[in-house]
């Protein structure tokens, strides 16, 4: 029995955690089994490698791209893929994309060596469908920013790395339609929600 790996991915304040826990409990309402999880910090390790990340001192972009490396390969091995083997839909907060747009696009780092890196850290897992966020960037920042008042690492730079990230998003999406779908995060939430529930009717048994 397998089960349904669903992430949610998009730039800064584009609603992934509040439309996954509404996705949470419409499936729960439906009976399904799921999980729910994030990257960084979906483990107790992750927890400890996602505050050094967002909340720590300086990290050079090659420690932050390996960090989030081992972050990834322990919650597939200890998380996602357990619960997958056991039929549960695994709701996911950000995963390989992420690392693509913000690392790749963003940091302009080498896409081939992310590529490869991601590819021993996920041991070959892919989601069944990705939920792309897409929301004016000054917009996503604002509203991140009203949410937490205290401004993370990743949040605190410049508009243009922004701007390189979600470029990034789009690029993937164009690049794989098949798994990617975008969702108009400038919709109100229950729109956003409803449009979700009709892309993942299919997917579900």
């Amino acid at each position: 029995m397998s089960g349904l790996f669903v992430t949610f991915e998009g730039g800064e304040g584009g609603g992934k955690t509040t439309q996954l826990k509404l996705t949470e409990a419409w499936l729960r309402s439906l009976d399904y089994p799921v999980t729910t999880t994030r990257e960084p910090g979906g483990t107790e390790l992750g927890q400890k490698i996602r505050a050094l990340l967002l909340q720590g001192g300086e990290v050079s972009n090659r420690a932050e791209l390996l960090l989030l490396m081992a972050d990834r390969a322990h919650h597939v091995e200890t998380c996602i893929q357990p619960h997958l083997d056991r039929g549960f839909i695994v709701l996911c907060d950000r995963y390989y994309d992420s690392t693509i747009a913000y690392q790749g696009y963003g940091r302009g780092m080498d896409l081939d060596a992310i590529a490869r890196i991601n590819g021993i850290a996920t041991n070959g897992l892919q989601p069944d469908v990705t939920l792309w966020l897409d929301l004016e960037v000054s917009v996503g920042l604002a509203r991140a920013k009203q949410v937490s008042g205290n401004p993370d690492r990743m949040e605190r730079l410049d508009l243009e790395f922004h701007q390189r990230v979600v470029r990034g998003f789009r690029e993937l999406a164009m690049r794989e339609g098949d798994r990617i779908v975008r969702v108009d995060g400038s919709q109100s939430s229950e729109a956003v929600q409803a449009e979700i529930q009709t892309i993942l009717k299919p997917y579900l048994k």
